[in-house]
Formats: structure tokens, C-alpha cells, sequence
């Protein structure tokens, strides 16, 4: 299920050159990522603590198409799909809200699920797994 969230671009979003620096659209990606969980009803404060587990991040790749400035409004689409039982895929749309309404990066993240204490593996927790399924 796709989720979508705006946000504006900050000062502190940018470079010296005056654009949002490189490292920084991953972060928003996070940013709309922690957004959906929490709109499909999903206790942040919580999750992890209940679950025993935790999600880290196991790749990550972005394609930057043309820059994003201070001021800028951004919209961040989210869709994630299961890779296996225990990971799952987030793709990453962000569009300048415009005028001109443009494409300005896309992102793919990976990410794995595993105990917080052994650091092995795990199946999706049930609440996260409904929402990768999209159910």
C-alpha cells in the first residue's frame, strides 16, 4: 500500500551550495517511512520494546534527478513489498510539489528483521508484516 507525506525543505536540509545535501534525502525517506508505519497505527514508542526485535537497514541506494532547495515542498511516496519472511523493500518517489511539479529522486531501501539480543534473524513482527502485505 502506498503512503504519501509533505515536507518542506530546511536550512539545515542543504549544503554550502544551497541544496540538500546528498545524505540528507535518505533521512527524509526514513522520515515519510516512520510516517506510514505510524499511520497504519503502529506505536513507535513502542514496537520495538514489545516486539524484541528490531529492522536496521541492510541496503540503501538513491538516484538523485535534479535538486531540492530551501522553501521547497517535497512529497515523499512510500511503497514497501516483501522480500521474505523476514525482509522487505521500501521504494521511494520524492516530488517537488512545483511549479513545475518534478521528480526529483527516487530511493530504495532493504530492510532485515532480527532479535535485538542475538542479532538473528526473524519473521516480520504480525503488525509490520500486515502493513508490508498491505493488508
Amino acid at each position: 500500500m502506498e503512503f504519501s507525506w509533505v515536507r518542506t525543505i530546511h536550512f539545515g536540509d542543504t549544503d554550502a551550495a544551497g541544496v540538500v545535501y546528498f545524505a540528507h534525502y535518505l533521512r527524509i525517506c526514513h522520515d515519510a517511512y516512520e510516517e506510514a508505519l505510524a499511520a497504519a497505527g503502529i506505536d513507535l514508542g513502542r514496537f520495538f520494546a514489545d516486539t524484541g526485535s528490531i529492522v536496521p537497514i541492510s541496503k540503501s541506494e538513491v538516484d538523485y534527478l535534479r535538486p531540492l532547495r530551501t522553501g521547497d515542498q517535497v512529497s515523499v511516496a512510500v511503497s514497501p513489498r516483501r522480500l521474505s519472511d523476514s525482509s522487505f523493500e521500501l521504494r521511494f518517489e520524492l516530488t517537488r510539489l512545483g511549479p513545475p511539479r518534478k521528480r526529483v529522486a527516487t530511493a530504495r531501501t532493504e530492510h532485515v528483521c532480527i532479535r535485538s539480543d542475538t542479532r538473528e534473524r526473524l519473521a516480520l513482527p504480525p503488525a509490520l508484516a500486515q502493513w508490508v502485505d498491505g493488508a
